[in-house]
């Protein structure tokens, strides 16, 4: 089976040349260019001999492998005489200020199309090309029409796969030594652990009928290895070529790059990379306009040289190697590190590469590509980031400000500035004007905000010229940040759908505006479908039917949970009957809680971990602890720990227990999720109250919509959150086979059927507790029971 290159991939890879300029301030989006796209192809379809997006295509060989050479033409008008191929091309730059290279790479790509259509017709000796660019702030229409001669289109189409041959041959061997090794490769391990096998074969199958499954692989499972070793098994067999492994944290990406490094000891040779943050990675000499921007003067004139220095020396392209090469060769390294992916097996990135809007990877995801599968980690965490990747808000809070000091400018383009912002702020007033009209803080809509999302698209697009025309400063600084705002509500409103509300409301005097999507299945379904399958995975999917719901698998997904690999009396799950932890309640049972919790400490000197819905209700239990029992080491989790102080946290838990330590934490915070306290540094957890999100608008909002439904508003919107923060605290205490320990559930509510129906299988020992006496006897016998075996 050939190969396909796409022509727009084959052309811009051989003929850009020159410096990488920086699109930040585009409004030309891939949803805004299709429909100018269809607009300009509606007006042409009159003409009975139009046809739209035609399909052309062709076969070449190189280094002995047949490759088929393929793209859409915008449009093509085909008569006996002759044929009009025309390209279309959508930008905010004004025509006259193209780039001679962006030009280049305009003509190329129509150029590629021609010569096809004339190896289609020998009849034909030339053929007309026509560019045509849409200017979208004017709406201005340049068209350029050009003939071309059989003989010119075959040397330039020849010259390009001259070129690329050079890189097709070294993917190829590339592709080579990796199937090779793939094939060879064994398990990293000896054997299996519990439910290894399993995932693995599940991950496998998969991939082969080309499906969407959904994974619950409790803590010790070893998620990592057993989906990337069966997917990296199946691109050995070419059933895939590559592999996007997707996360939320840092973290999980290390633990990516650790496992294909352990298969790479095991004779594993493939290219990985990991894609880092553009504001992360970037040196600190590029503090500067782009222009004076040293590793982006010149950019693509070096880039080939790099890349082919990097792919022939490295196969773990971590961030500590993209800026190693991107210095040596002076190149961008967040750009480079985009530009060698193309050729990297594995892509190691967050979520937001694959499924944000704003920044998806459009090299890879303009369109489908069969040859892409997704293994998605902690899959639990895309439910809320992708809301808030769908969503957006914009204010009137910072205008006043922009044009007190636009004021002090007395320059024309500063008069400019004013003029345009104070169209934006006559329709936040109209807006607030209307609230107070009707007695309102706070209106919920249905309806898109038409006339806001108007005025916003002209303020971006006057801001799109009139930033390229300012001299660096503080005033244009807070300028770009109000604008950036603007683009991205402008940008979520052309998604707007039914699954939006629109929230207004008045917030210390200024309006705040938000386009709130309460449910993004829909999108994350079209995200995932640009690949050939993908496996979301996590060690808290319950209940799945509804991790299936919200992030788009629930009729076109399969489902598979896996039992603990860890003995199940190695844990105690105690729910404490007596104890009421909801807000009217809790000053009544406070007593009660603290007394429970410092039962639990009594049992075993150890370190333990508490967790509380909120920092307001952890400093109130944790001060009336301390008051009754201050001989016992507390610390606490609190708001503003940087990596350094919650480093510190944590290794006060790495210390010998001969004392008992107790770290007060918050549910759904950074110690809740992601940390690794095995054997001895963690032996017990509470979780104080079910963890339900606070009471707003806007979580009233997702459960409304999810009434409507399906019926399971409240579920959707505060029992599912909240559970899987339960969960996730919960799991932090047994990591391995030699861990012990309890969970005690404090909240009478964990006892009924609506929580105890979505405990994880590894849960279902779970006791009721209906007294303190009777806990202490429960705590005192599991542990005895521990030390007799």
């Amino acid at each position: 089976m050939a190969t396909k290159i796409g022509i727009r991939q084959l052309v811009e890879f051989v003929l850009r040349s020159g410096d990488l300029m920086e699109n930040k301030n585009s409004q030309n989006t891939a949803q805004n260019g299709s429909r100018i796209h269809r607009r300009l192809q509606k007006t042409r379809s009159r003409n009975a001999d139009y046809e739209s997006e035609f399909y052309l295509k062709t076969e070449v060989t190189m280094n002995d492998t047949e490759y088929v050479i393929s793209g859409r033409a915008d449009g093509i008008t085909t008569t006996d005489k002759s044929i009009l191929i025309e390209e279309i091309k959508t930008s905010d730059q004004l025509f006259d200020e193209l780039s001679d290279n962006t030009l280049e790479l305009y003509w190329g790509q129509v150029k590629v199309y021609g010569y096809i259509i004339l190896k289609e017709h020998p009849e034909l000796e030339h053929v007309n090309l026509r560019l045509t660019y849409f200017q979208v702030s004017t709406e201005t229409i340049t068209s350029d029409d050009k003939t071309f001669e059989r003989d010119e289109l075959n040397e330039f189409f020849q010259n390009l796969i001259d070129e690329y041959e050079y890189w097709l041959v070294l993917r190829a061997k590339l592709r080579k030594t990796r199937n090779q090794s793939i094939q060879q490769m064994p398990f990293p391990f000896d054997r299996f652990r519990a439910g290894q096998h399993e995932l693995a074969a599940a991950v496998y199958k998969t991939v082969y009928y080309q499906k969407r499954l959904f994974v619950e692989a409790p803590t010790g499972t070893g998620k990592t290895i057993s989906t990337l070793f069966p997917a990296i098994k199946s691109m050995g067999e070419e059933k895939i070529q590559r592999l996007f492994y997707l996360t939320a944290k840092q973290s999980t990406r290390r633990v990516a790059e650790e496992t294909i490094a352990l298969m790479s000891k095991k004779g594993l040779q493939l290219k990985s990379i990991t894609l880092t943050a553009k504001d992360k990675i970037r040196f600190k000499e590029q503090d500067v306009p782009p222009e004076k921007d040293p590793y982006m003067i010149g950019y693509y004139d070096r880039l080939k040289p790099a890349l082919a220095d990097l792919l022939t020396n490295e196969d773990a392209i971590t961030r500590e190697v993209v800026e190693k090469y991107a210095r040596k060769h002076t190149v961008d390294p967040f750009e480079f590190s985009l530009d060698a992916s193309l050729f990297c097996d594995v892509i190691i990135c967050d979520y937001n590469y694959l499924f944000d809007p704003l920044v998806y990877l459009q090299r890879f995801f303009i369109e489908k590509d069969t040859d892409n599968f997704f293994l998605i980690d902690e899959a639990h965490n895309l439910v809320s980031r992708s809301r808030s990747m769908y969503s957006a808000e914009v204010s009137d809070f910072k205008i006043s400000s922009l044009l007190r000091v636009a004021k002090k400018i007395e320059t024309k383009t500063s008069k400019d500035f004013q003029k345009q912002l104070k169209k934006v702020r006559r329709v936040f007033n109209q807006i607030k004007k209307q609230l107070q009209t009707d007695d309102l803080e706070e209106k919920i809509t249905s309806d898109a905000p038409d006339e806001l999302l108007k005025v916003l698209g002209k303020f971006d697009d006057f801001m799109g010229e009139w930033m390229q025309d300012q001299k660096p400063s503080d005033f244009l600084d807070s300028a770009k940040d109000y604008f950036f705002d603007c683009l991205t509500f402008v940008k979520i409103g052309a998604l707007y759908n039914d699954t939006y509300k629109t929230r207004i409301v008045i917030e210390n005097k200024h309006l705040v505006v938000k386009q709130l999507c309460l449910d993004p299945s829909h999108f994350i379904d079209q995200s995932l479908d640009l690949g050939l399958g993908a496996v979301l995975f996590s060690a808290t999917l319950s209940p799945m039917d509804y991790y299936q719901s919200v992030l788009g698998g629930s009729d076109n997904s399969l489902a598979y949970q896996l039992p603990s690999p860890f003995p199940i009396d190695h844990q105690a799950i105690l729910i404490t009957q007596y104890i009421q932890t909801t807000y009217r309640q809790r000053e009544f049972n406070q007593e009660r809680i603290v007394e429970s919790l410092k039962t639990l400490v009594d049992s075993k000197k150890g370190n333990y971990l508490f967790f509380f819905p909120s920092y307001g209700y952890l400093e109130q239990v944790k001060t009336s602890f301390e008051k009754s029992y201050p001989h016992v080491n507390t610390i606490a989790q609190t708001s503003e720990m940087d990596s350094i102080t919650r480093q510190e946290f944590l290794d006060q838990f790495d210390n010998a227990t001969e004392e008992t330590l107790v770290g007060f934490c918050v549910l759904g915070g950074i110690f809740s999720e992601g940390i690794d306290l095995r054997g001895d540094k963690l032996i017990g957890v509470a979780i104080v109250s079910v963890g339900l999100p606070g009471l707003s608008a806007e979580n009233n909002l997702i459960r409304d919509y999810y009434d409507n439904k399906n019926g399971h508003g409240f579920e959707y919107a505060y029992q599912m959150p909240g559970m899987n923060n339960v969960l996730q605290a919960a799991g932090r205490l047994i990591r391995s086979s030699h861990d012990k320990g309890i969970v005690l559930l404090v909240d009478q509510r964990f006892g009924g059927m609506r929580y105890t129906r979505f405990f994880p299988q590894h849960w279902q020992n779970y006791h009721r507790i209906s007294s303190l006496q009777q806990l202490t006897g429960t705590v005192d016998n599991f542990w005895k029971e521990q030390d007799e075996n």
